[in-house]
């Protein structure tokens, strides 16, 4: 299985604040819907690592299925800890940023490596699913039976995701327009991972420790915002960090308008130069281990 990787650095001569590892949305993919995102870290001195998990993007698998989350989140894993473990990056501070679907790849990268991050980013993070993209109970269940027999099929009932997400229109023709972002209904497997995955970090809020600020747009009809606000407010995390935004749809990173995407940044930026200029016990405690 090939994945595809990518990375976004600041000038040879400037020395990066910190690393940044971004996780992608469902059915999205890092180079191009994700570059933006990037180039405003990487100019704000960071340096930016993605990847494109199995069946998304530039990576090989089928396209749009998922067949278990805790093998893409492996993956996932395997390629970041590689990139913090060269000796050139050992007294670099490491924190990751996940969009929707990819938030829940973040909380689930804490959970198996819960001392090795030093932060996170959560835009929208899929914690639950919107009541309103979910199929009926009745019908989860007929879907769930069928799973067994015909994972990879196209059949799951949903709204046009790209529609409900992104307030832009001329965003929503990018998305549609690229050759590497999935579009068909959801794959039957995929669609149950989601909801189980979803489910199980809904049950378990409370055991995020890591610092972290959680994005959320207040008409966002993709995932929960309110369960973005019981993140912040159970979580074990010392240092946690709410923003909800007024009028603002799923899509916070590239598909709102310039001015509220220049909001968006700001607290995102702000919220990482602070964290990144204070003196870090577990880069100390790993340079003297060294």
């Amino acid at each position: 299985m090939k994945l595809f990787t990518c990375s976004w650095r600041p000038e040879e001569h400037q020395e990066p604040k910190a690393m940044i590892f971004l996780c992608h949305g469902y059915g999205m993919e890092s180079s191009i819907t994700m570059n933006s995102t990037a180039i405003r870290l990487v100019n704000a001195g960071f340096v930016v690592y993605g990847i494109d998990y199995e069946g998304h993007g530039k990576s090989g698998g089928l396209n749009g299925y998922i067949k278990n989350f805790d093998h893409l989140v492996d993956d996932v894993s395997s390629h970041f800890s590689s990139i913090c473990d060269k000796e050139e990056n050992k007294g670099k501070m490491r924190f990751l940023m996940g969009e929707s679907m990819g938030g829940a790849v973040v909380l689930l990268l804490a959970r198996k490596k819960p001392e090795f991050w030093d932060g996170a980013v959560l835009v929208a993070p899929m914690c639950k699913l919107a009541e309103e993209i979910k199929p009926h109970p009745m019908v989860i269940k007929f879907l769930t039976k069928l799973t067994r027999v015909i994972p990879t099929w196209k059949i799951v009932p949903s709204n046009d995701i790209i529609d409900v997400a992104f307030k832009e229109s001329h965003i929503r023709k990018q998305v549609r327009e690229n050759e590497y972002c999935y579009k068909g209904r959801p794959r039957l497997k995929t669609a149950h991972q989601l909801l189980t995955t979803s489910l199980d970090l809904e049950k378990n809020l409370h055991q995020v420790a890591m610092p972290f600020i959680v994005l959320h747009g207040e008409d966002d009809k993709v995932t929960d915002k309110d369960v973005s606000k019981l993140l912040y407010e159970v979580s074990s995390s010392s240092d946690k960090t709410f923003k909800l935004y007024p009028n603002m749809w799923h899509g916070l990173l590239y598909g709102e308008s310039p001015q509220n995407l220049e909001i968006v940044f700001g607290d995102i930026i702000g919220w990482l130069n602070e964290r990144a200029s204070v003196t870090n016990q577990r880069i100390e405690t790993e340079l003297k281990h060294v």
